[in-house]
């Protein structure tokens, strides 16, 4: 009998030390040694409650059987020159033994519904993914361990994650046919007409019809920024300029479109020499200059450069009307045109505040905006000095 208990004892020990030695000897992180600590303690905790449990059954156990054959059944038992169990004995052993797995049955279906519940959601939700359907998720129950909770709340992030991607892919080739479509008509349209003999080739018609193509060839351009942006693949040619003088080329470019408009530009450069790239520095200033010709009205337009012991910054504000977006980080999205996005005179093609956002970015910088003092938006780029 004393070899029947040192057995089960011998056999509970060996697991755990067993178990124990199979665990990842890495370094982890706070975050995953605290979810291997829990998924340890409640897989040890588990098989030592187990333990415990039929050793102390078997042990109070045989002494309350033992005593009572001793007391009231003395003949049950067997005989003192007998290493042979006598049937009583025989009976108690495959009590015990049947209890004990009971106990072992029951515990083992407990933790493993525990992990293989949400573990099984998550494969089921799996294979709904793999067969298109974005919006299935997985779920877990108020017994599921902090691990599989875990596992669970991660793959239900990454098929939010795929869903948004997915969604945005729809809006994005939605948003680009949209801007693509009009241009591709009109060049069609009077392309055809000359071919047609309707119109007659004219300086002002291939004016307009070169017009058309410098437009198609802007919103390639950014959507290639934007795209390359997105895919983390914007390279910047970083060096050390006069942001100065890069200014002044944008402004001569700009200038007699903008006096046409009836705006006024008024500088305040207080920095020279920054490192950045100059060709993507002067493309975010252009299209912030050309959203103001857009959406501003006529006024004042002001370009401040400042720079502290951080970071550089480059701020283009107009007179108004502003942007009443209730959150202004929408704007910087790509095809994102505020609260007038459907209005009959919305200019633009929505891209040209994601570029500047994109290249900013790339410099490891950021593209803010804030309400201007003249009445108007501010639009601030900042980037590490």
């Amino acid at each position: 009998m004393w070899g029947y208990l040192s057995a089960h004892a011998e056999s509970a020990i060996d697991f755990m030390i067993t178990f124990k030695r199979t665990q990842p000897d890495r370094p982890v992180g706070d975050r995953d040694a605290h979810r291997l600590k829990g998924l340890s303690r409640q897989i040890v905790t588990s098989v030592a409650v187990m333990v415990l449990a039929i050793m102390m059954m078997v042990l109070l156990g045989s002494y309350a059987f033992y005593a009572s054959l001793w007391m009231f059944f003395p003949a049950s038992l067997s005989p003192p020159d007998s290493w042979f169990p006598s049937p009583a004995e025989w009976m108690w052993i495959v009590v015990t033994t049947l209890i004990g797995l009971g106990i072992a049955v029951w515990v083992a279906a407990r933790l493993s519904r525990r992990i293989l519940a949400p573990l099984n959601s998550v494969a089921t939700s799996l294979r709904q993914v793999a067969q298109g359907n974005l919006a299935a998720r997985a779920d877990t129950n108020d017994y599921s361990l902090g691990e599989a909770t875990q596992l669970v709340s991660d793959f239900n992030a990454m098929a939010e994650r795929l869903e948004r991607i997915e969604q945005e892919r729809i809006f994005w080739n939605a948003a680009i046919a949209h801007e693509l479509r009009t241009p591709v008509t009109i060049l069609r349209g009077r392309l055809q007409g000359l071919a047609e003999g309707i119109f007659q080739p004219d300086p002002a018609l291939f004016a307009s019809l070169l017009h058309q193509v410098e437009g198609l060839a802007r919103l390639i351009e950014d959507l290639r920024v934007v795209g390359l942006a997105e895919s983390g693949h914007l390279q910047m040619h970083l060096r050390e300029i006069d942001l100065q003088g890069e200014i002044m080329t944008v402004v001569k470019a700009c200038e007699s479109a903008l006096m046409e408009k009836g705006f006024c530009l008024s500088l305040d450069l207080q920095i020279r020499l920054v490192v950045c790239d100059p060709i993507r520095i002067r493309q975010a200033l252009l299209a912030l200059l050309e959203n103001v010709l857009q959406h501003a009205r006529p006024g004042a337009i002001m370009i401040k450069t400042r720079s502290d012991d951080s970071a550089h910054y480059l701020s283009v504000e107009d007179s108004g009307p502003g942007i009443g977006m209730a959150d202004p980080h929408l704007i910087f999205e790509a095809f994102q045109r505020g609260p007038l996005a459907d209005g009959p005179d919305q200019k633009g093609n929505g891209l040209g505040l994601a570029v500047v956002k994109a290249i900013c970015n790339a410099h490891q910088g950021i593209a803010t905006y804030t309400q201007s003092h003249m009445g108007g938006s501010c639009f601030t780029l900042c980037w590490p000095a």
